[in-house]
């Protein structure tokens, strides 16, 4: 990976990061529930321009894949909040919410990637 590459990943991240934060924190704030929406809105928002991303490498640079890919995508998904926060369900014997907590977020995840993926496919035509 080149200096460049290195560069717009962390360029990236440093959009990304607080993006998922800000997002987090204003979907959370919404919302009156143990179950964490927040993370799991920027997950699946996530996973939606990844996969719009991934299905458009075949026209797009390294550096747009390294800049939103690497670096945007990874750092507003997060896979260790998910975890901790289902986690912390179970700990407070919200079972039920830690269930839909992992299907739900690996259902709507595939699902926001495969529709991200299709829509870069009609839009490539």
């Amino acid at each position: 990976m080149t200096p460049l590459l290195v560069a717009l990943v962390a360029l990236g991240a440093a959009v990304g990061a607080p993006l998922r934060y800000l997002v987090d924190r204003a979907v959370s704030s919404r919302h009156d529930s143990l179950f964490p929406w927040g993370t799991f809105a920027v997950n699946v928002a996530g996973s939606f321009l990844l996969g719009l991303l991934t299905a458009a490498t075949l026209h797009t640079s390294a550096p747009v894949v390294a800049l939103l890919g690497t670096g945007l995508c990874g750092a507003l998904t997060t896979y260790s909040t998910f975890g901790y926060e289902t986690i912390r369900l179970l700990q407070e014997r919200a079972r039920l919410l830690a269930v839909l907590n992992v299907a739900a977020s690996i259902v709507a995840g595939l699902v926001a990637a495969a529709a991200g993926a299709a829509l870069a496919r009609v839009l490539a035509g």
